[in-house]
């Protein structure tokens, strides 16, 4: 396959998809009729892919994919001269979320043996169609039911599942993807700006995410309503029926246990040390020293896809608003999936 026409592919894919997300309806053609169709049909099957997300994922796509992104990622890493079949279990927690291992194995010149999450299996197959015309017939994949062979898998699962996958794919080079969640830190001067952008890492994809922020560090003598304040903006996300019967759900059982909590109608606030949270609640820990949050952040290290927090508190982390925008060398368990396809 070749290389240079495969990211040539990859760049009309990407103008493809923003000249639909800047039409309107009425100014449809059949090939914008067709996506919309399989918005929708994604829509109906998963009430959580709804249209808003779905098109929010395929433009953070779009403007990935360009000549200078592309390159860039490429050219840290060698292609191999010989393709192999790798298999690729992918999640569907929120949209378009396997993709990137797609395109990473297609560019490293393999070939994808996919098997598709059944909440996400509409969108994938268009893209990839699309992307082999783009390309002039250079990217090759397969779709299957049950992966057989194959020289290479990587899967993502829930941490019971990936113990099965370990112990199915023991005899296979793989990457095994476990659950992660994301955590945020502030110093307690974050402008309104900052915190509103933080209320998208929260509530983008309705917080299903690994890259989804569950846990917040404050100051000790930190006001709470300062976030609920910078949350209203996303207000309306309890008219989601599905995540309403979480928060209602998940209340309930606090006020049942007497937990202390903290409401404004759509999320909860709770002060608590896990670092996973419940859907609709967002775990939070006052700290004194700043030492004892990168503590907790060294052991639990293996849990934590991503930290958001301002650059002077000195931890690896990122900008407030950049969980749902990572770029194409930020890997998934921060495992370099391309230096992975390099030892296929």
């Amino acid at each position: 396959m070749n290389t240079e026409n495969q990211v040539l592919g990859l760049i009309e894919l990407s103008d493809y998809i923003k000249a639909f997300l800047s039409k309107k309806t009425e100014d449809y053609n059949q090939d914008d009729v067709d996506i919309e169709l399989l918005l929708q049909k994604t829509k109906i099957e998963n009430q959580w892919f709804t249209l808003e997300n779905q098109k929010f994922a395929l433009q953070q796509w779009a403007d990935l994919l360009t000549a200078e992104s592309i390159n860039s990622w490429l050219k840290n890493y060698s292609i191999s001269k010989i393709s192999k079949r790798v298999g690729l279990i992918l999640a569907g927690n929120i949209p378009l979320v396997g993709f990137h291992d797609v395109v990473s194995v297609v560019l490293s010149n393999h070939i994808p043996v996919i098997k598709l999450s059944s909440k996400d299996k509409y969108m994938i197959p268009f893209l990839l169609k699309k992307w082999k015309e783009f390309s002039g017939d250079q990217v090759q994949f397969e779709f299957v039911e049950r992966l057989e062979n194959f020289d290479a898998v990587i899967a993502t699962g829930s941490n019971n599942t990936a113990r099965y996958l370990e112990y199915y794919f023991k005899n296979h080079l793989s990457i095994i993807r476990k659950n992660r969640t994301s955590v945020a830190v502030l110093k307690g001067d974050e402008t309104e700006e900052e915190l509103q952008l933080l209320a998208n890492d929260i509530f983008q994809y309705f917080g299903l995410g690994c890259r989804n922020v569950t846990r917040i560090f404050i100051p000790q003598d930190y006001v709470i309503d300062r976030l609920f304040e910078s949350f209203i903006g996303f207000q309306d996300i309890i008219n989601h029926h599905k995540y309403a019967n979480n928060y209602d759900y998940n209340r309930a059982v606090y006020l049942l246990n007497q937990d202390k909590f903290w409401d404004n109608n759509f999320v909860m606030l709770k002060e608590d040390d896990k670092l996973f949270s419940p859907l609709s609640v967002i775990n939070f820990s006052r700290y004194t020293s700043l030492g004892d949050v990168k503590d907790f952040i060294a052991e639990n290290e293996e849990n934590i896809q991503c930290i958001v927090a301002k650059d002077e508190l000195g931890l690896d982390s990122i900008h407030f608003g950049d969980a749902q925008n990572p770029g194409l060398d930020t890997y998934a368990d921060n495992v370099d999936t391309m230096k992975f396809l390099e030892m296929v």
